[in-house]
């Protein structure tokens, strides 16, 4: 497994990712330690979790990925890069989400415990938080840094100005810096490409891109017109409307057939290309991928020793994006 270094500090992590939203809810205790196991033995080393996960958690299941992945993580710890992540809703209280002080100095303490480690490789704030100073926010993850709690400091989910003005405070104030961004990227969405990936570029940001796979559709496991599985991440409570919302539209559904005859023309896999084109395109540090099921993972771990796309297919694949209709905010 190809290591990379996470933007311009010293952190290696490999070039894939296991992602665990499911574990909790799509995947029991025993099958997530499976699931794990086999990241694992095949060089994934880098595990990317949440303290609002499980994908679809009701309150009371609110946390339990992590503690899934804090029991497993017992005498592993030092071979793992572990990164997680504050911001969502965890608990009925006013404070018990967002970027303030307050609910990062309570998240991260939670989510030691729950993942059964003194400190946090990468600790990253979920989304932007309009409701929170950027400085208050800055000034607490760089606490954690200083009390050892955490190792460096991520984001998901924000914009380009949002990372330039809070490095830009970070710089200004001494403070620990951003080192790397979470979007979402794969070959149905790239929005990233416009200003996201530039920057980072610039500044020296590590990219750790996540739903590779567009939530399962690019797998070809979907069919237009058919109805959402229960279970599948299209058909989950809570969760499944969100996913749809995404992905779940006719232009998108005729732009996956058409990508899975042109895989089919050239005997290449379509789970396989969809991780090997991430992992290949410029600026990305690592490819989030996981499972429900370890079997499931078989074909994005190929990708990490799959050849590389050749120019007249990166051509081909660019198309497809190209040919999909924009909502205002994908422009």
């Amino acid at each position: 497994m190809e290591t990379r270094n996470l933007g311009k500090t010293g952190l290696k992590v490999s070039s894939l990712c296991l992602g665990t939203m499911t574990f909790g809810v799509q995947a029991d205790h025993e099958t997530s330690f499976a699931i794990m196991d086999k990241a694992l033995d095949a060089g994934v080393t880098f595990i990317d979790t949440a303290d609002g996960y499980p994908l679809g958690a009701v309150w009371s299941q609110t946390g339990k990925t992590e503690e899934i992945i804090g029991q497993w993580l017992q005498g592993k710890r030092s071979q793992v890069v572990l990164a997680t992540k504050c911001h969502l809703q965890v608990g009925p209280g006013a404070n018990d989400r967002g970027l303030s002080r307050k609910h990062i100095m309570d998240a991260v303490e939670g989510s030691l415990r729950r993942l059964k480690t003194d400190y946090i490789d990468l600790y990253q704030a979920h989304m932007f938080d309009p409701q929170t100073p950027v400085e208050e926010t800055m000034r607490a993850f760089d606490d954690l840094v200083t009390q050892g709690k955490v190792r460096y400091i991520g984001v998901s989910n924000w914009r380009a100005w949002q990372i330039a003005k809070a490095n830009g405070i970070a710089d200004r104030r001494d403070l620990e810096p951003i080192v790397s961004v979470q979007p979402r990227y794969n070959l149905l969405f790239r929005m990233i490409e416009e200003e996201l990936v530039p920057m980072a570029d610039q500044e020296g940001i590590g990219i750790i891109s996540y739903n590779p796979l567009a939530g399962g559709l690019l797998t070809g496991r979907y069919q237009w017109g058919d109805e959402a599985q229960s279970g599948t991440r299209f058909g989950l409570e809570r969760a499944g409307s969100f996913y749809q919302e995404r992905y779940w539209h006719e232009a998108q559904f005729n732009a996956v057939q058409a990508y899975g005859s042109w895989c089919k023309e050239r005997e290449l896999n379509m789970t396989t290309t969809a991780v090997r084109w991430v992992t290949q395109q410029p600026g990305i540090t690592s490819a989030i991928i996981g499972a429900s099921r370890p079997e499931q993972l078989d074909d994005s771990l190929h990708a990490a020793h799959a050849a590389p796309l050749a120019e007249d297919e990166l051509a081909w694949l660019n198309g497809l994006w190209y040919s999909l209709p924009r909502k205002k905010e994908d422009r």
